[in-house]
């Protein structure tokens, strides 16, 4: 055969490959899962919110498939970190909660870095609890600060993790009745309740919207007191710390981030796929189903209110150190 021929055929074949058009890529969301990182076990608050969150949202971005990925550990942090460090396409979610977000890092060094973290909208805000079991003697929290005193460091105390919303509710709490308890971490909500239901601990540091999602005919689990601003409406019956004499205000805020780099465009249809799926009555009535303590904010007024959430953990920290 003619070398040059062949080197010609070769050639052509080349400049034709390059002429011919990319094969085009599926728009976003379609073509593969989307993967949202969830920073706690199974069955607590921000998992059981996730996951009813990605049955309502392909209704409103065609093609989108969630996929749920559960890595707990470090209060949160071990999600963060697996966040921080995905491709930013879209393709990787990841849920966000308050304290922790920002209070791990006063309280020590963190593998996260929020700047490198872009927040697209929170959905919850929910009043931290003491729960107890129903066969518990605790029926307020002047029975619990009672039988604190009596006996110091013996009552044990459940929460999701260090600088969370439930350690920094005891930790405040504390400071206010001049008590001692047993600080218990678990990886989660939905261990810290199985841990009261087992009688395992004495009370739980839970949300009053975790508390619903065993159902409210005979419960097990009885709410002495709640850290919100004002009696929660869905749990009217509930008093707050500061009705019980406790100047005590701590919440959960959950919702969902990404890595700084993703496109405009892609965070954009996100936040406006998710304030049209909480304004269905569909939506309404999961939310009442799971006793959700909704509060929306698109991610640019959530990252607004960051620096005075620092600046007010910070305050706790210097006046009553977590640990």
């Amino acid at each position: 055969m003619n070398p040059d021929l062949t080197r010609r055929g070769v050639l052509g074949a080349s400049l034709a490959a390059l002429a011919a058009p990319a094969v085009a890529q599926p728009a976003w969301p379609a073509g593969r899962p989307i993967e949202v990182v969830v920073g706690f076990a199974p069955g607590g608050g921000t998992d059981v919110m996730v996951r009813a969150l990605a049955q309502f949202l392909p209704a409103e971005l065609p093609g989108a498939n969630f996929v749920v990925s559960n890595r707990p550990g470090a209060g949160g942090e071990t999600a963060y970190v697996a966040l921080q460090g995905a491709r930013p396409d879209g393709y990787t979610l990841g849920t966000i909660n308050t304290p922790g977000y920002v209070s791990l890092g006063i309280q020590r060094r963190v593998r996260y870095d929020r700047a490198q973290i872009r927040l697209i909208a929170r959905l919850v805000d929910d009043p931290s609890a003491f729960v107890v079991h129903r066969d518990s003697p605790f029926r307020t929290l002047k029975d619990v600060v009672e039988a604190a005193k009596r006996q110091p460091g013996t009552i044990s105390v459940g929460s999701s993790g260090i600088g969370t919303d439930d350690h920094l509710g005891l930790t405040l709490f504390e400071a206010a009745s001049g008590t001692e308890f047993i600080h218990a971490p678990f990886a989660g909500a939905g261990p810290v309740r199985n841990a009261v239901l087992g009688k395992q601990i004495d009370i739980a540091g839970l949300n009053l919207g975790e508390i619903g999602m065993l159902g409210q005919e005979n419960p097990l689990l009885r709410p002495i007191a709640g850290m919100g601003e004002r009696r929660w409406e869905l749990m009217p019956d509930v008093p707050t710390f500061r009705e019980e004499g406790y100047d005590v205000l701590m919440t959960s805020e959950r919702g969902l981030g990404a890595p700084r780099g993703i496109p405009d465009e892609i965070a954009t249809r996100l936040e406006d796929a998710i304030a049209k799926v909480i304004a269905t009555p569909e939506w309404a009535e999961k939310v009442r189903q799971l006793e959700l303590a909704m509060s929306f904010l698109r991610g640019a007024e959530w990252e607004a209110q960051m620096p005075a959430q620092l600046a007010r953990f910070q305050g706790i920290w210097q006046r009553t150190p977590w640990q």
